[in-house]
This record gives C-alpha cells, sequence and structure tokens, in this order.
C-alpha cells in the first residue's frame, strides 16, 4: 500500500512552520500518495494505507518517535488529517493504537472514534466519513466450537468423554474452540487428541448447532459443530485437568442413554443411522476450491455429488 499521509506532513499543516523543499514534498489530493523524505528533528513518519474500500487504515505502531508524541498534539494532527481524508472522499479512518499507547484513545474518541475491536496487544477504532449510517462491517460474531465423534466401525464403539468442573458431568463428544486460521476438521482431531490422547482422522461434517446470546461466548452468537473422525489409536489416555471420565462406549448405549446432552444424543443417532444405512446418508464432505481472491482457497462442505454431476459429462 502507498502511504498517504506522514505525521510531519500533519506538524507541517499544523504549525505552518515547515516549507517542503527539494527533498521533502507532499502530494496528498485525490488519492495521491503524500510522504516526507526527510522529516525535521523531533517528528515522526505515520503511514496510512488505502484500502480497496476507500477507507484510511493509521498504525500508530509504526511511529518512530510515539512515544514522545504527547496526546494533545496527536488529537490536533488527528483533525487535522480527518478533515484532509473527509475532503478527499475518503469513507472511514481505522486506527489501531498499541496497548502501551492507550492514552491516544480518549483523544480519538473526542473526534468521534468509536472502538470496533480489541486483540491482546492492541485495540482498533473506527471513523465513518462516508454519508449516512456507517456501513462499516462489525467484528467476529460468532465464535466456533468444534467436537469430533470418533467413531470405530469394526467395534461399535464411540469415545466420549465427561468435562470437569460441571455441574452435570454428562456424556458428550471430546472437542473446543476453534483457533483462528484453523480448519473445522484440524480443530476436531486437535482436541480429541489434547483430551483423549486418541489419534483420530477427519471424515464429514454431521451437524452445525447455531446458538444466540450465548453466555459462555460473551453474549455473542456460538456456532458448535460435529465432525465424524475414524480412529487411529485406541488407547485412551486422558486429559486429567479437562476431563472427569472418558470411555468408548458402544454407539446404541450412548442413543439411548439419559445421562448425555440433547445434541449428543441427536448425534449419536444420526450416526446409528448412517452406520446401518450408509455414511453418504448423513455425511457432509469436505472439497477444496479456489477463492476469488488470487492464490487463496476455502473448504466447501456439502452432499457428495456424483461424478458425473461434478463435471457435468453426459448431464442434459
Amino acid at each position: 500500500m502507498r502511504p498517504l499521509l506522514s505525521w510531519a506532513g500533519w506538524r507541517a499543516v499544523l504549525a505552518r512552520t515547515y516549507s517542503p523543499g527539494p527533498s521533502a514534498r507532499y502530494r496528498g489530493a485525490s488519492g495521491a500518495q503524500g510522504y516526507v523524505r526527510n522529516p525535521p528533528v523531533g517528528t515522526c513518519d505515520l503511514q496510512g494505507e488505502l484500502d480497496r474500500f476507500g477507507g484510511i487504515s493509521v498504525r500508530l505502531a509504526r511511529l518512530d518517535a510515539l512515544d514522545r508524541l504527547d496526546a494533545a498534539a496527536f488529537q490536533k494532527g488527528l483533525q487535522a488529517a480527518v478533515q484532509q481524508w473527509r475532503s478527499e472522499g475518503r469513507t472511514a479512518v481505522w486506527l489501531h493504537i498499541p496497548i502501551l499507547q492507550s492514552r491516544f484513545i480518549a483523544p480519538a474518541a473526542s473526534l468521534g472514534f468509536c472502538f470496533h475491536h480489541a486483540e491482546s496487544d492492541s485495540s482498533t477504532l473506527t471513523l465513518w466519513l462516508g454519508e449516512g449510517p456507517s456501513r462499516l462491517p462489525g467484528y467476529a460474531s460468532h465464535q466456533v466450537g468444534v467436537a469430533g465423534a470418533v467413531f470405530d466401525e469394526s467395534t461399535r464403539k464411540i469415545l466420549v468423554v465427561q468435562d470437569r468442573n460441571k455441574l452435570k458431568n454428562m456424556w458428550k463428544f471430546p472437542g473446543g474452540l476453534s483457533e483462528p486460521g484453523e480448519d473445522i476438521g484440524d480443530t476436531a482431531v486437535r482436541e480429541v487428541f489434547e483430551e483423549t490422547g486418541i489419534k483420530s482422522e477427519f471424515r464429514s461434517l454431521l451437524s452445525i448447532r447455531q446458538q444466540h446470546t450465548n453466555p459462555g461466548a460473551f453474549g455473542k452468537s456460538d456456532m458448535y459443530i460435529i465432525c465424524r473422525l475414524k480412529p487411529y489409536s485406541f488407547t485412551i489416555n486422558f486429559c486429567q485437568h479437562e476431563c472427569l471420565r472418558c470411555e468408548w462406549m458402544d454407539l446404541n448405549d450412548l442413543a439411548k442413554t439419559e445421562n448425555t446432552t440433547p445434541i449428543t444424543s441427536r448425534v449419536a443417532r444420526l450416526l446409528l443411522y448412517g452406520y446401518r444405512e450408509g455414511f453418504d446418508k448423513i455425511d457432509l464432505t469436505v472439497e477444496e476450491l479456489p477463492a476469488v481472491h488470487t492464490g487463496l482457497f476455502y473448504k466447501l462442505y456439502h452432499k457428495e455429488l456424483p461424478d458425473n454431476y461434478k463435471t457435468m459429462k453426459g448431464i442434459y
């Protein structure tokens, strides 16, 4: 991305004490790039990046002299920059503030910036510059939990656990929250191994539960996905910190027991149906396809297509 405005440029606008010479110039209109090659002593270079939606992203962590910048000067500089970006027709400003520089949050808020989200080491504030109500997307609204239904077809046994530190110790499938950038199947395999010591392979997606205003998701929406896994080891070595009990249980017994959660009972019956009638009746398989973004791919889960429908040969 091209830099749009430098901190030295802001100070020049405010104080009118800096006249660009041959070695330093600014060309900011109509989205052209702005830069200061040799900023004056005591100033630092703030890079603003133009995104594909016409917004500006400003990352304060890139300021060389951030520790020497006071909040009042920052507020004046930000105000001048916002006025310029608004005159250029920019749609929004994304302001990324490191946690150790949180003193800049209040000055930004006084100019109309609002919190968008926070990570462990930074917060992101936004200011809508376009016409009408803000059309900026909200931050992630769901958390994703994944469980693995590890089913051994040769013995008709399924792996179940009882969580430690729960009010009701009911049988359920091992699982946990998906990590950023982690595929659903990989989450199921990892969580099963971490909780039970059982190695497995992803086979299919069985069910998706969507629940809103979940207390365990900080009041946000929650997705809980159960995958069918094939075991490659069978000796249980469960995590004492997370699990109270872990065992291989007959699938028919799990489908009948009352000491389980409603979703576990329903998926157990789904697996029993698949075992008897064919897993093609219940499985959502996965295929990797190219995304519209160059070089990226995504996973698509769906019922298996016959080969002739995949190629469309002989289909009229």
